[in-house]
């Protein structure tokens, strides 16, 4: 069967503007190599060919770990020409997670970085259905593995016959796994090309342009930042690690203008004062999510850069970007996040299933961008896919204009007095406070009785808090049942390893677990 090129993730995002600009740069790495989109597809073709010389096929499902944020753009994308199904493993798991996931995708070729060597010795005799072992990066030969490097080498730079597209199975993408062990997301080429192109129209595209980024590209940020990048003939800036040191130097550097990160980032950034010195002024579009914005971080952003174009977005792994908004100009009020993306829906329901405008409810996602399902979990896909939307658990709102506001996890609300209050709520309010760098806040159980509020807040550099004050603070902010029973000050606080080198997703799960027996204790404010 003759696969429609532009049915081909591969074909499509790289490709397609090859020929159209083929000596465009299209991606700079480590301030040591630049690619023009003809070199980049060159080398994609040859990768390509040298894995079907290993045998690689259209279907088969590929584990696949590496290490540096070229290896990965390369290798992804030369799978996704070839058709074989990308399944992108999580470097920051453990060997056991490993074990599982690879066993339960029923992956046939492991292709893998040599840094990870060790591990892989470990993994081979625990997955017999693993038959080819492909390893790059590496100057020595291991036994049992395949050299890609030396088959690259000798492959054609011709393009490789497309072996997958529409409907067809891309690539696996994995959840944070933070109830469990993580779920396999599955794309298609066609939702992954929705996401990859779609993204601009609903966001600025400049000439000249250069969006950077880090190794948040092994998940999902492959389809949500690095291809749609590309795509778009925005030049993609890869470092190995993004973080708020690296992105100090990075961006005057290179004239990075697009950016994607959690607010986090930001927070982290903006709260040690090695940012201002540094020349930011190249940067014209920030992308903002995977955790609420609060409004007043976003004031911080403005008075640090005010010629930066803020945009917020709600999305989550298996609907990456699915609502977007331009949160510096007053189009949508600080507590939105923006409209439903360019060709897409969303809605709150109530507990009947009933949309509803301006009250409190599940929010719902559709659109050609959101994911094909769970891989071998049909309960869990029923779930969350239903009558064509998606589920992800999350609170919010949605005015009569289809502005979304977003609460936060369902699971994370607190409820006592008949009130029910998001961490959002009180997050924004304790980063208001003078001196406050971070905020986190969660509801401890409490057996026969109302759950009790922990807020947790780490000062800014060379600041101290004091929790009375800051709980004095908070009486004219917050009413009475979204008030912390107990305010701890922290030097940091935890979060999600997202590779980048910065701060990812606040884990509330870790502050239950540190400080969950304060709720054993009395209702004073300590």
């Amino acid at each position: 069967m003759t696969i429609p090129h532009f049915s081909n993730f591969g074909y499509a995002v790289l490709s397609a503007q090859r020929n159209r600009s083929p000596h465009r740069l299209a991606l700079s790495y480590r301030s040591t190599r630049s690619l023009t989109y003809a070199e980049l597809d060159s080398r994609v073709n040859r990768t390509g060919n040298a894995l079907l010389g290993a045998g690689v096929r259209p279907g088969e499902r590929v584990a696949t770990l590496l290490d540096s944020t070229l290896s990965v753009a390369e290798n992804y994308l030369a799978q996704t020409k070839l058709g074989s199904v990308v399944c992108a493993l999580n470097p920051y798991w453990d060997a056991a997670t490993f074990e599982k996931i690879v066993t339960r995708i029923e992956a046939t070729t492991f292709l893998y970085d040599a840094k990870f060597d060790d591990l892989v010795g470990r993994l081979r005799p625990r997955l017999p259905q693993v038959t080819k072992w492909l390893r790059t990066g590496g100057s020595h030969v291991v036994p049992g593995s395949i050299d890609l490097d030396e088959l690259t080498t000798r492959a054609s730079d011709e393009e490789p016959p497309l072996g997958a597209g529409g409907d067809d199975p891309l690539a696996l993408f994995f959840t944070s796994g933070t109830t469990g062990l993580p779920k396999a997301v599955q794309y298609t080429h066609a939702s992954g090309i929705a996401i990859a192109q779609g993204l601009w129209s609903d966001v600025p595209v400049l000439r000249h342009a250069a969006l950077g980024t880090g190794p948040i590209i092994w998940g999902v940020g492959f389809i949500a930042v690095a291809a749609p990048a590309l795509a778009a003939g925005i030049r993609l800036v890869l470092e190995d690690d993004f973080g708020p040191a690296q992105f100090l130097e990075t961006v005057p550097r290179e004239g990075i203008t697009h950016i994607s990160v959690t607010p986090s980032f930001f927070a982290e950034l903006l709260s040690n004062p090695d940012h201002e010195a540094a020349d930011l002024s190249s940067l014209r579009v920030a992308m903002l999510g995977g955790e609420p914005l609060l409004s007043s971080l976003q004031e911080r952003i403005a008075r640090r850069l005010p010629n930066l174009e803020l945009y917020g977005y709600y999305g989550q792994t298996e609907a990456p970007y699915s609502v977007i908004g331009r949160r510096d100009n007053a189009s949508v009020s600080d507590s939105a996040v923006g409209w439903a993306r360019f060709g897409g829906a969303v809605r709150v329901v109530d507990s009947t299933g009933a949309s509803v405008i301006d009250t409190l409810g599940e929010i719902q996602i559709s659109g050609p961008h959101v994911m094909a399902g769970y891989f071998q979990q049909p309960e869990a896909t029923a779930d969350a896919l239903r009558d064509g939307w998606f589920v992800g658990g999350d609170v919010g709102s949605i005015d009569a204009e289809g502005r979304l506001t977003v609460l936060g996890r369902r699971t994370d609300s607190i409820e006592r007095g008949g009130v029910l209050t998001l961490p959002a709520q009180i997050e924004d309010a304790a980063s208001r406070v003078d001196g406050v760098a971070e905020a986190g806040a969660i509801g401890l159980p409490v057996p026969g009785a109302d759950p009790q509020i922990l807020l947790v807040l780490s000062p800014e550099h060379g600041c101290e808090l004091d929790s009375r004050a800051v709980a004095d603070r908070l009486v004219d902010t917050l009413p009475a049942p979204s008030r912390p029973d107990h305010i701890v000050i922290v030097d940091s606080l935890p979060h999600a390893n997202d590779g980048s080198g910065g701060q990812g997703k606040l884990l509330r799960r870790v502050l239950v677990e540190r400080f969950g027996h304060l709720a054993t204790s009395s209702t004073e404010r300590s």
